[in-house]
């Protein structure tokens, strides 16, 4: 039996595209350079915001990297919230696994506050028992050390821990923790991505993952 969910949060528990490449946008207009179509920020996204702005302008030296972020975290900090949206099904079941005593975790590469605060907007009732992000003595996934760190609050047996993304990023991170991989379909990247980096379960729809809570490792 699963004791713990840990998920990850854009592409899996929230649609935040929208609102990830407003902010990037955001950015590079800023600082002179061109805008990209939300809808290439799918393969942007995924390592942390730093990642996705050397994707977004590869030709930035560091220097530049930074000013980007700065920017960038500007305009999220303000309008995080403005267009994401929780995937269907998400709520009802976080409500059910909460019912039935598996905890919940957050694990994202996304900068702490901004997770901590998109989280609770969205789930203000959910008891997650951790949320975590990227901060900055610790690697972004996939090291699996946001892993250790959920399991350093929230002890519990790897056996019993299941932990939910929707890229390779995802899979791979639960591969070094040695922990059970769902790979979901709805999120920012297809399904032979999840496929090529040997998902334990793929699902289609949230209420999927109910049954993985059973199943042993």
């Amino acid at each position: 039996m699963k004791k713990l969910a840990i998920f990850d949060l854009d592409g899996t528990l929230l649609n935040t595209i929208s609102d990830l490449g407003a902010s990037c946008n955001y950015a590079l207009k800023e600082l002179g350079y061109a805008e990209h179509p939300i809808s290439a920020y799918n393969y942007m996204v995924g390592n942390g915001v730093r990642k996705l702005i050397e994707r977004a302008q590869p030709d930035a030296d560091a220097t530049t990297v930074n000013l980007l972020y700065g920017k960038f975290r500007e305009h999220y900090d303000q309008h995080c919230t403005d267009t994401t949206v929780p995937y269907p099904g998400i709520p009802e079941l976080l409500e059910e696994l909460t019912q039935r005593g598996v905890a919940l975790a957050v694990a994202s590469n996304k900068y702490e506050g901004a997770v901590k605060r998109i989280i609770t907007h969205f789930f203000p009732d959910v008891p997650f028992v951790a949320l975590m992000g990227q901060v900055e003595d610790r690697p972004t996934k996939p090291d699996p050390s946001i892993v250790f760190a959920i399991l350093s609050e929230h002890p519990t047996p790897k056996s019993e821990v299941l932990y939910i993304g929707d890229s390779a990023v995802d899979i791979e991170t639960a591969r070094r923790a040695c922990v059970e991989s769902v790979g979901v379909t709805w999120g920012f990247r297809p399904v032979s991505e999840l496929r090529k980096a040997c998902a334990d379960h793929v699902v289609s729809n949230p209420q999927e993952i109910l049954k993985y809570l059973d199943d042993p490792y």
